[in-house]
């Protein structure tokens, strides 16, 4: 069985969980695999203590464990993945499509997950009045009218945003995970909008909601 190490708090306004790691509990359950959570402490993670770093020199999560073989980085993890367990297929046949899922992704993971989403996401971690909503909002404009605009416009006419579901879309459900705690506006995106409802109906998104707890996201049986 694989083993999914990652971040996830219960929290009173939900479970909060890693968005990187989420990606991969998608595709874990995309594909229908078995898999079991082990949660790594936050600290360990902030600390980059030494226990962390022997799985994971970039002394983050989400890494994995596949029987004797461990795989870090979540676009790693989820391109193993989809080679390794090739049903259903999370990319295009087409190597120009292919190249096109794959720049997708990258642009969500480089400039929403990494850049806006952490100065909306990790004050949820903190309680309320640890919080600086000033720069909270300023993030939210931010992601609105700087990164999202490019994703509005991809999505014309598109369920999703290579074809089919695929790697180019699982960064998005850790947005609309993230939006949904959040509750910020996307005023002017209609297609942003109804795409983040899209994916939190697939039943992958269950695993990741905030709604569902930490006894019920804690692995699948095959």
């Amino acid at each position: 069985m694989i083993v999914l190490h990652t971040m996830e708090r219960r929290y009173p306004w939900g479970t909060l969980r890693s968005t990187f790691s989420s990606k991969t509990k998608v595709v874990l359950e995309e594909k229908g695999l078995a898999y079991r959570v082990e949660r790594v402490r936050i600290g360990d993670v902030w600390k980059k203590v030494p226990e962390v770093l022997a799985k994971n020199p970039l002394g983050k999560v989400p890494w994995i464990d596949d029987g004797d073989i461990t795989v870090y980085d979540s676009s790693v993890i989820n391109e193993y993945l989809n080679d390794r367990y090739p049903e259903p297929p999370l990319l295009p046949a087409d190597p120009v499509a292919r190249a096109r899922a794959r720049a997708l992704e990258n642009y969500a993971d480089e400039i929403i997950l990494s850049v806006h989403v952490p100065k909306i996401w990790m004050p949820w971690w903190s309680p309320p009045d640890q919080r600086d909503e000033q720069e909270m909002d300023k993030a939210r404009t931010e992601l609105r009218e700087r990164a999202l605009p490019f994703v509005e416009e991809r999505l014309g006419g598109r369920e999703y945003l290579a074809g089919d579901f695929s790697l180019a879309d699982v960064p998005f459900m850790s947005l609309a995970m993230v939006l949904q705690v959040d509750g910020m506006p996307l005023d002017g995106l209609p297609n942003v909008a109804a795409y983040l409802e899209r994916l939190r109906r697939r039943p992958s998104y269950r695993a990741i909601d905030p709604r569902t707890s930490l006894e019920e996201s804690a692995g699948r049986e095959a």
